[in-house]
């Protein structure tokens, strides 16, 4: 860990390590989710595709509740809150309720990510100084990735879906206990901005963030089925993407304060639609795996890159609500583009579905170039949005 990650206080990391506990708990449940719902209760596929899409909708309402909270009532507040929700619904998975218990646990999951990634974000950034966002926004996401990667081998060690449930509630439990004695600097700052005002200002950088994450439904849903076919290395091509990208955040984070977020961001979704490229044909595994981590490389990046462009130019009473509205960005794009991702693969092949994700790069381009170089007509729009 280099001088720049020691000189964070521990107040910081002590945030990051309960951003890593909160979800390290949705990994373990997660992966075991569909197999409880089909055959402990008896559910349908239908049934199975329904309790984890729920999460989606929930998470994506809940975003527009979790960053007026944060805005409101304070970072701290709207961390415990995603923490306690997250905790209730590994208890809600374990009552005897039938189907109805994953359909409520979430529920409660999808409340509770919302209000989780607000809170620790937007604290990191601030506790990091708005001039270290990119690189507090790696670490993040960093605590999150790990969580959700080591999430999966947790839960095949406890070996049941109860023992896994049980462990997203301590987990959350340690996690909230943790928050609890952290002190909070941020005090609500009177805002008079209109909601709708500040939905607009944010509409291009939302739509930029968007683009770049229809990749993602690609990757999660098509790449091992895609892989398959072309020497069977699916399972390591994922693995590249997803460690590239965690360790390329956690210790190249700071490059977007360090450089113009510009060439971050735009380099990033260069090398995202090589990575691209080269998934797209099925190369050998060599090839594949090489294409895995030149796509979670470039992808380390544009999250932060526009994030920390957009809180630098936000009144601090909107920070929150600018990270929840971002957020439902992504939640909307990442929903929309799994519907799409399926109905190309199965009309076209799962080439065409990779092919689809190079494509809309083109979209995170045209709004990044809006983003980062606005006309001076949208900087008056930003500006009476966020003073």
């Amino acid at each position: 860990m280099g001088n720049a990650a020691r000189n964070f206080s521990g107040r910081f990391w002590a945030l990051i390590g309960a951003t890593f506990l909160g979800f390290l708990g949705i990994g373990t449940v997660l992966p075991q989710l569909g197999p409880h719902v089909r055959y402990d209760l008896g559910g349908s596929d239908q049934t199975v595709g329904l309790v984890i899409g729920v999460f989606s909708f929930v998470a994506l309402g809940a975003r527009f509740f979790a960053g007026p909270l944060a805005d409101r009532r304070g970072r701290k507040i709207a961390f415990l809150t995603g923490l306690a929700s997250c905790g209730l619904s590994g208890i809600a998975y374990l009552l005897p309720l039938g189907l109805a218990g994953p359909y409520l646990g979430r529920i409660l999951q999808g409340l509770g990510e919302a209000c989780l990634y607000t809170g620790a974000a937007i604290w990191a950034v601030e506790c990091a100084g708005v001039e270290r966002g990119g690189q507090a926004l790696g670490y993040v996401s960093s605590g999150i990735w790990g969580g959700i990667s080591a999430g999966p081998m947790v839960g095949q060690w406890l070996g049941t879906f109860n023992r896994a449930a049980m462990f997203q509630s301590i987990g959350a439990l340690v996690a909230l206990a943790v928050v609890s004695r952290i002190r909070e600097e941020y005090r609500p700052v009177p805002h008079e901005g209109k909601g709708h005002v500040l939905i607009r200002s944010l509409l291009t950088p939302g739509i930029a963030i968007g683009f770049v994450n229809v990749h993602y439904p690609v990757v999660a849903g098509f790449l091992v089925l895609h892989m398959a076919r072309h020497g069977n290395s699916g399972p390591a091509v994922f693995s590249m993407y997803a460690l590239t990208m965690l360790l390329s955040r956690f210790f190249l984070g700071s490059l977007p304060d360090r450089f113009p977020p510009s060439i971050t961001y735009f380099g990033g979704i260069a090398l995202m639609a090589v990575g691209l490229i080269i998934l797209a044909p099925g190369p050998n595994p060599a090839v594949a795996v090489l294409g895995g981590a030149i796509l979670g490389f470039g992808f380390s990046f544009p999250w932060s890159s526009i994030l920390s462009t957009v809180l630098r130019r936000t009144h601090p009473g909107t920070r929150g609500s600018s990270v929840g509205i971002l957020s439902a960005f992504y939640d909307l794009f990442v929903g929309s583009s799994s519907f799409a991702a399926g109905a190309v693969a199965n009309r076209f092949g799962y080439s065409a579905a990779f092919a689809m994700a190079a494509l809309a790069l083109v979209g995170a381009a045209i709004g990044g170039r809006l983003v980062f170089f606005p006309r001076r007509a949208d900087v008056l729009a930003s500006e009476t949005a966020h003073v």
